[in-house]
Order: structure tokens, then sequence, then C-alpha cells
């Protein structure tokens, strides 16, 4: 965060008035939004150089052609961390929220997949000959080695890990067989490669702007065009994929002048992008236990069994495979019921007492850091709280309160998911200090945020002596 403060001064000639992180999802890059008198921007700060000078790149080519994405503002010496324009506080995949509850989409809510479909269909058939693909990271284009990452991400990280049976020689055969299917269909655009409402901010509550790109290549369109219409959790209705897939093949005229090919070749695309998820929430949800991930593979199995009953490629043991995953009740058990359980995390300070348990079950735990190394015995930091960027730093860069915490949440993640299968409602985290001022509020605070993160339930944010509740 002090760097990209250090940027912010060097652009604006002003310190940031706040720094306030964002919550992220599979990447390890972490998001800050900072504030100034003159300026809103995001901040990044990434853990990859190459990844991050290939974002930097595209963004900057991209704006050339005049599509909608981000301006990187400020960059520091060594890349890894960058400033950028900022693109709004409401993803696509949020403003669909209630269309996803009813069903139900308005002629308002069409229109703007619409708009995004036709400035997708513009990032395809945009002019590259001046594009430098060696700037893409990991590679350059979707080829045939890319595909077979895809494939192998797959097996190894969803198929091994979920314990499903296969025959490793029949596997192998279909997937060499899919790749040349893929390979046929040929790479003719500058594909995403991420391409979901997640990854779609809406400027103004209305102009779609693209914001993650990093991963961007040379490839075929359908490849975006399925991860954005079958991303598992938008959960579009079969009836409205069709219509957006054909406005998007009539938004250019070279598009809608191979409709017939690229109409053949979509189911390819859902078996591939669809595989590539599960191996992604495989790593991240059954690996990694990020809850986010986990509640994503029963919707990415309904694209799936949807497939199998209409245009599944001719691929009989990855059919055979795709069928025992969809006939698995293993991957339902985990889908928690909404507003299941509420855990409620606080801080407090120890000189006025243990907080209440309002639930009145009695559960959870309380966490003491006076251990931790106290800010408020320097003057500097009396008057501040732990949700400020100066206290937040003196205690992460001593290091001591990453140890303090990993310990604690290794045993509240065990409750929260035990507590979860078992249909308890409620559970409570309280972290007590000297005051209930910094450590405290510290603490609460970077775990609200790792239980939201991880877990995808309602959190209660209590800090009793500074009088703040809220919910997350």
């Amino acid at each position: 965060m002090q760097e990209l403060s250090d940027l912010f001064t060097c652009l604006t000639g002003e310190k940031p008035e706040s720094i306030i992180p964002i919550a992220g999802a599979g990447s390890e890059r972490r998001y800050f939004f900072l504030t100034g008198s003159s300026l809103c921007c995001v901040g990044t700060a990434g853990v990859s150089e190459p990844e991050n000078k290939a974002f930097i790149y595209m963004s900057r080519e991209f704006a050339k052609m005049g599509l909608p994405v981000p301006e990187v503002l400020a960059v520091s010496e060594d890349n890894m961390t960058y400033l950028q324009s900022y693109a709004g506080s409401v993803s696509l995949f949020d403003f669909l929220e209630e269309c996803r509850i009813s069903g139900e989409y308005t002629p308002a809510h069409i229109a703007i997949l619409e708009n995004v479909m036709t400035k997708l269909a513009q990032f395809h058939t945009a002019g590259f000959s001046g594009f430098d693909f060696t700037k893409c990271y990991p590679t350059a284009e979707m080829n045939r080695r890319a595909i077979v990452w895809d494939l192998n991400y797959f097996k190894y990280s969803f198929l091994k890990t979920a314990g499903i049976e296969f025959d490793e020689d029949l596997l192998e055969n279909d997937f060499e067989r899919f790749v040349n299917m893929i390979e046929s269909c040929g790479r003719d655009s500058i594909i995403l490669r991420d391409c979901q409402s997640r990854n779609v901010m809406l400027k103004n509550g209305l102009h779609p702007v693209f914001i993650d790109f990093q991963g961007a290549r040379k490839g075929c369109g359908l490849y975006d065009v399925v991860s954005f219409l079958w991303q598992a959790r938008a959960a579009f209705p079969a009836d409205l994929k069709k219509h957006l897939f054909n406005h998007y093949l009539a938004s250019v005229p070279v598009l809608a002048s191979s409709k017939s090919k690229l109409t053949s070749q979509l189911p390819l695309f859902i078996l591939l992008r669809t595989l590539q998820v599960l191996g992604a929430y495989g790593f991240l949800g059954l690996v990694k236990k990020k809850e986010h991930f986990i509640k994503s593979i029963p919707a990415a199995l309904d694209n799936l069994r949807e497939l199998l009953n209409s245009g599944f490629p001719d691929l009989p043991h990855l059919r055979l495979v795709v069928e025992k995953m969809v006939s698995s009740k293993s991957f339902y058990k985990i889908e928690p019921q909404p507003g299941q359980l509420i855990v409620t995390v606080g801080s407090f300070s120890y000189k006025m007492g243990l907080p209440e348990d309002k639930s009145g079950n009695g559960g959870g735990f309380v966490f003491d850091c006076r251990a931790l190394h106290n800010p408020g015995r320097y003057d500097e930091y009396k008057q501040l709280t732990g949700r400020d960027e100066p206290v937040i730093r003196f205690l992460e860069e001593r290091g001591e309160v990453k140890d303090f915490l990993s310990a604690a949440w290794s045993m509240v993640d065990y409750s929260i998911e035990r507590y979860m299968a078992r249909g308890f409602t409620s559970l409570n985290v309280f972290f007590g200090c000297t005051g209930g001022r910094h450590r405290s509020v510290y603490c609460a605070e970077r775990t609200a945020s790792h239980i939201k993160e991880r877990f995808g339930i309602e959190v209660h944010l209590i800090h009793r002596e500074r009088k703040i509740s809220e919910t997350i």
C-alpha cells in the first residue's frame, strides 16, 4: 500500500485520503481503491512482473483501438504496482443479481447485455497488425500447448482431486482428438481469456468496461463468448444465451458471414472452457478450500449436462467421464442454503469485559491479541484505529500478526465448515486487546474479509468500543 500511495502522490501531487482494500477472487493480485481530492483510482499490487507488464501493455493497446478498458495512469519502476482509472463500483455480475434470483431479465438488462456482446465482437475483430503478441502472458496464443495445459489442469486439479475414475490412456486419446478439433477452428482474434460478468464493470451504471485481460492472447473469439455466456454462476437462461450469441454474430459483418461455421464450432468451446474452469474450481475450491469456487462446481456441471443432451463432441471416453461427473451427488452436498450460517466477527477491549453472546448459543471463539506489538504505545498511532492504513502497515510489516491470524483462521475455518454441514445458524469470532482500538480492530477486519471471501456467507462485523456495526 505504501508503494501505491507513493505512485498516487507522484501522479497527483497529494497523498491519498484513503486506501481501501478491494476483495479479490482467484488471483493472488491485490486491489485497492485510492481516493484524493482530485482523483479516485484503482491500485494493483501484482505478484508477477511479466503478468503485470502484459496487462499494462494491452491496456494501452486496447485503448488505442477505442476499446472499453481502464486507463493505466502510473506504473512503478519495478512494474509490480500500478494505478488505473476507476471503472465503477458495480460489476455486471452484481447488476444482474435480481435477474438471476427471479429468472426474469427486463429489456433494460438485456440491452446492457447486448451492448457487452457488441463490445466483445469489436475486441475480436479489431485490427491488430501492430499488436505485439510476444508481450502476452504466459503464452502468445491459444495454441496446441495452451489447450493441453487447460486439459491437464482439468485432469489433475479436478478429476484426480475429486476422485473421479477414468482410464488415463483412453482419456489422453480423446484429449489428442479434442485438441485437433479446437486447432481446426483457427486463431484469428485477440481473446481476453477470462471474459465473464464479474470482470465487466458498469461505468456510470450503463457503459461496460472490461477489466481483466492480463491473460489475453491470439485465439478463437468463441472462447470469450463461451466464457461470458456459459459462466457457471451467471446462470443465463438457454434462450437468453442463444439470443446474445446471435446478437454477437450480428454485431460485425465478418462474424455474421461466418454464422453457420461459428455455430457448429460452439459446442467445442463450451466443453473446453467448462473443463478449464473446473480445473480452476478443483484447485481453488477442492484444494485451497475457497468456498466461492466450491459453490460454482454444480453450475459448471449443469453446463456439461446440457451439452451431453445436445452437441457433445465425438469423444467417447471423455463423454463417459463427464457422465460420471454430472451424476455424482457429492458435488451438491457442499452447497449451503442461503443465509444458513451467519458469522459475527468483532473487536473489544478487555478493560470493558467480554463481548455479549446475543445468539444465546454460546458458540464461537475469543482470541487475545495482547501478545501482538501494540501500535497504541506510540503517539503517532494513538488516535488512529486498526482500520487506518498507518496502523495496518505497522502491524503487517512486523509479520507476527500474519502467524497469529493464520493460527486463528485454521480453527475458525474448520468450525465454519462443520457448522454449515450441520445446519447451525450462528457463530461468534471476537478479538480482544487492551483498548479495543488497534490490534483487535485490525484482526476483526481481516478475519471478516477472509470469511466472506472464502465461504461467501453473511458476516456481521462489530467493533464494540468504536460503536461500529455493519453487515458484509
